[in-house]
C-alpha cells in the first residue's frame, strides 16, 4: 500500500475525535460492529504506519479478533468516510507480541490514546485503569484505504 494513503488516514482522524466504528468477525462469520476511538501510529517493533485501537480484556471484540485477526475500521465526519481493512496484532496481558514488554505495553496504550486525539490529566490513573482492565492493543495493518471525500 502507498504511504499517502495512510497519511490520508492520519490527517482524517482528527476530524471526529478518532471515532471509528470497527468491525470483527463472529464464529458463525457475521459481523459485530462497535464504536471505538482509533489513531494511526507507528508499529511498536518494525515501526510501519498500523491504526491502532484499544480492546478490553475479555470483550467480544478481543475475542474475535484473537480467532480471526482481521478488521475493518472506518473513520467518518459528515458525509466523509474513510476506511481502513487488513489483518491484526495484538499486545496485551493475554495476547503478548514479541518485542512488546510490560513496560512496552503502557507506553503504547498511550501511544494509542493520543494518537486517536486523547488527553489526559493523570496518565498514572491512565494506566492503572488500562491494567485493571486488562486493556490490549490492536494494531492494524493497512492492506485496503478507501472512502469518500477530500479526507484531508
Amino acid at each position: 500500500m502507498a504511504a499517502p494513503d495512510i497519511e490520508r488516514v492520519r490527517r482524517f482522524v482528527g476530524k471526529d475525535h478518532g471515532l471509528v466504528v470497527v468491525a470483527t468477525t463472529r464464529d458463525d462469520g457475521s459481523v459485530q460492529a462497535s464504536v471505538v476511538n482509533a489513531g494511526v501510529l507507528d508499529h511498536p517493533v518494525d515501526g510501519t504506519p498500523v491504526v491502532g485501537l484499544v480492546a478490553q480484556g475479555g470483550s467480544a471484540k478481543l475475542r474475535h479478533l484473537q480467532a480471526r485477526p482481521q478488521a475493518t475500521v472506518t473513520f467518518r465526519s459528515g458525509w466523509e468516510w474513510i476506511t481502513v481493512e487488513g489483518p491484526v496484532q495484538l499486545a496485551g496481558p493475554d495476547d503478548p507480541l514479541d518485542g512488546v514488554d510490560g513496560e512496552r505495553l503502557r507506553l503504547l496504550l498511550r501511544e494509542i490514546f493520543t494518537a486517536a486525539g486523547g488527553t489526559h490529566d493523570d496518565f498514572d490513573e491512565y494506566d492503572r485503569v488500562m491494567a485493571a482492565q486488562r486493556r490490549t492493543a490492536v494494531l492494524i495493518t493497512p492492506e485496503r484505504v478507501y472512502g469518500v471525500g477530500p479526507h484531508t
